[in-house]
């Protein structure tokens, strides 16, 4: 399914998010279940599944990790269930030493502003990470969608990171 030709908008990265949000208000409305209450078992069914799939493409086309992955996706790459790993040896080493820092959190002399600093750090690199991102993408050339799967690879990471500091951070405020 390409959401992009659901939602009426181009196979672009950047999206206008007022009009991704009009658009979904107007499909939710049109294949929302209740309108077919009085149908028949087969339109109700179809009913569902439609709205499932404006449900499921607007929560993807609204995240831009996810956008990125669909759009490569539709150029013929898969992330979903992949199991290649990273290959950036630099992006490795900051990898690790993130997670030593997460990790010595707790015994900092104000875990709070180091959480904060790693923090700020993490949304640095991930915004850095995005703009490449844009960039590649844009592009639409099989080497740039390489990289840009890779780039999806690393804001996973970041992803996944930001949200272990998020817990870290509630963990230290129930003490």
């Amino acid at each position: 399914m390409n959401f992009f030709t659901l939602f009426g908008l181009p196979e672009n990265f950047q999206v206008d998010k007022t009009q991704l949000a009009n658009v979904y208000q107007s499909l939710a409305k049109v294949t929302h279940p209740d309108r077919f209450s009085n149908a028949g078992g087969q339109e109700k069914l179809m009913a569902v599944q439609k709205n499932a799939q404006v449900n499921d493409g607007y929560q993807i086309l609204k995240n831009p990790l996810s956008r990125a992955e669909h759009l490569l996706e539709l150029r013929g790459i898969e992330l979903q269930h992949e199991t290649q790993t990273m290959q950036d040896p630099t992006f490795l080493m900051q990898q690790m030493e993130w997670r030593e820092h997460l990790s010595e959190v707790d015994d900092a002399a104000d875990p709070e502003q180091a959480l904060a600093d790693l923090d700020k750090d993490v949304a640095i690199h991930s915004k850095q990470h995005f703009e490449t991102l844009s960039e590649l993408l844009e592009e639409q050339t099989e080497q740039a969608n390489a990289l840009a799967a890779a780039e999806v690879r690393k804001l996973k990471f970041l992803n996944k990171l930001h949200k272990e500091i998020e817990l870290k951070e509630d963990s230290l405020f129930e003490d």
